[in-house]
């Protein structure tokens, strides 16, 4: 499982039109399930991301309470080593990746989080205003 996750003034996801997910002060996370991830994975996850020291201060979302904007991202496994056209191999897929997903944003409720999330195999369009800007990669 692989997530960038970054501090966000606001942030939001659209998907025909209507916003479906929106934050304001909080972390925008991209996630990226892979082929070997686990319910195991799936909270460890969870509790890096949710515990993350990124916020002002060095503090975590689950410190202050912001909220979380959660988007699937499958093209994080992306491989472009070999040409110019990426492979989505590493990717895991939709049918393995949706409950994946959604087992990571349940996770996170359980942990107490605000948490909103893009919708899954559609077109989003996804707005942020980074603040700091502060990104970190997390990869398990």
């Amino acid at each position: 499982m692989r997530a960038v996750v970054q501090t966000v003034s606001r942030a939001s996801v659209t998907v025909d039109g209507e916003i479906v997910g929106e934050i304001k002060d909080g972390l925008l996370v991209l996630l990226g399930v892979t082929h070997t991830d686990t319910v195991a994975t799936v909270e460890t996850m969870a509790r890096k991301v949710y515990e993350l020291r990124l916020l002002d201060g060095e503090r975590s979302a689950s410190d202050v309470g912001a909220p979380l904007l959660v988007v699937s991202q499958f093209t994080l496994y992306g491989d472009a080593r070999k040409g110019r056209r990426p492979t989505w191999q590493a990717a895991a897929p939709a049918e393995v990746a949706e409950p994946m997903f959604n087992a990571f944003v349940a996770a996170l409720r359980a942990r107490g989080a605000t948490v909103e999330t893009g919708r899954f195999r559609t077109l989003m369009l996804v707005e942020s205003v980074n603040v700091g800007p502060n990104t970190v990669i997390l990869d398990l």
